[in-house]
């Protein structure tokens, strides 16, 4: 019984302090769940984000796999936590890789990084500086071959975000002027987050234009490397086009990621590197970056980071990891030959010449929507709807199939034209 020193408790109802919260609208990954649940025999996804071997399993180099293990067994580990910038030997590994070693802007001191963590974690960083230190430039234009995720992480941080592709789906190329367009439409003092711009094949009367258009407006470059060494299979040829910013007095962010290089998907490893115009400026941004480090993560894993650093610092290891690179882009580029050879040989109509003039594991086949609704709805190949493929995904087993069906969908379509 209750009395007045014990009073019954009362709980008016067992209201969750969540049932106001709806679930999230899927951003992606619904594609792939389709094809799980499609029982079709000859379903196939051409939409991994990873690079794939001809057996149907992620890529790994496999000096990675030996790595590795060197470090499991290596009783000299302690495990010990990471200072919130990072391990300084990963750090200054891929700082060298990105701009070499001998480079000017390392020679000067005037490049550094932080060790993030995730294929977002660079920008989640770089956003989040540019939010408290560059308030006067809120807004974000985006541009690259394809629609990149980096825009929700700027848009959650309340920048205003455009977002912008450089690939003419009308003519099938990745088309330069489409770039220097949207420079010259940007507004004074905006960020530019720019991927694949190595990609772009801009002459040197456009990089000369890009450089004025971008200096004159005090425009902040923001690049993104996620897969260096397989555009080309060259490492250096993959980030060249930095130099050209370097050189010409630009400070800049650039997101490194060195998942899909390396094949160390599940690690998510890579680092946010600064160019300032000195060393006093480097040192000043960077201790910020490390106290919104310190909030966002405090210490970054260390695994595919001393996984990485071991290959990179070794010179037989790095060899090794280096040809591995220009074997995935020869399969590439001879798997793109045999699939535009194929098309031709079964009379495809139009031109299939953009397959082999793009570079990378991830390409477009040049495809409508329609085409792209027939070959997923009737014979089971899932590709996105942007008709991005990933190149690694067609192997002997599957390219006569993959041809022939999109000699299906190409003739198809022209006819329900008529």
């Amino acid at each position: 019984m209750a009395t007045a020193e014990t009073p019954w408790l009362y709980f008016p109802s067992t209201m969750s302090v969540f049932t106001d919260v709806p679930l999230a609208q899927k951003l992606e990954g619904s594609l792939l769940k389709t094809y799980k649940q499609d029982d079709h025999p000859n379903k196939m996804f051409l939409a991994y984000k990873v690079c794939m071997t001809s057996q149907g399993q992620p890529w790994v180099s496999s000096v990675v796999c030996k790595t590795r293990t060197q470090i499991a067994q290596d009783p000299s580990l302690n495990f010990e936590y990471t200072p919130v910038m990072g391990m300084k030997s990963f750090i200054q590994a891929s700082l060298n890789l990105l701009f070499g070693k001998n480079s000017q802007v390392i020679m000067e001191n005037r490049a550094g990084g932080v060790h993030t963590v995730g294929d977002s974690g660079a920008f989640q960083l770089g956003a989040q500086f540019l939010k408290t230190w560059r308030r006067d430039s809120q807004i974000v234009y985006i541009i690259s071959s394809q629609k990149e995720p980096h825009g929700l992480v700027f848009q959650d941080m309340g920048f205003t975000v455009y977002e912008h592709t450089f690939w003419d789906s009308a003519r099938l190329r990745l088309d330069p002027s489409m770039l220097l367009d949207v420079v010259e439409r940007a507004p004074h003092g905006c960020i530019f987050v720019i991927g694949n711009i190595g990609n772009c094949k801009l002459t040197q009367g456009q990089w000369t234009q890009l450089m004025v258009l971008m200096k004159s407006k005090q425009i902040f470059p923001f690049f993104d490397i996620p897969y260096q060494g397989l555009a080309t299979g060259d490492l250096e040829e993959d980030s060249r086009f930095l130099q050209y910013f370097v050189s010409q007095g630009f400070e800049f962010f650039c997101s490194q990621s060195l998942s899909k290089n390396f094949g160390i998907y599940d690690e998510g490893v890579g680092i946010l590197a600064v160019v300032a115009l000195n060393n006093q400026l480097l040192l000043r941004v960077l201790s910020q970056l490390m106290n919104l480090a310190r909030a966002l993560w405090l210490n970054p894993p260390t695994t595919g980071a001393r996984i990485i650093t071991s290959v990179l610092c070794n010179p037989a290891m790095q060899g090794e990891w280096k040809q591995s690179l220009e074997g995935v882009v020869e399969n590439v580029m001879m798997t793109k030959e045999k699939v535009k050879e194929k098309l031709r040989l079964l009379g495809t109509p139009g031109s299939w010449d953009h397959i082999t003039e793009q570079k990378g594991s991830h390409s477009y086949l040049g495809l409508n929507s329609q085409q792209v609704e027939y070959l997923v709805k009737k014979k089971h190949i899932y590709i996105p709807k942007n008709g991005r493929i990933n190149f690694t995904c067609i192997n002997s087993y599957n390219i006569d199939y993959i041809t022939e069906s999109i000699t299906e969908a190409v003739l198809f379509t022209k006819d329900s034209e008529k």
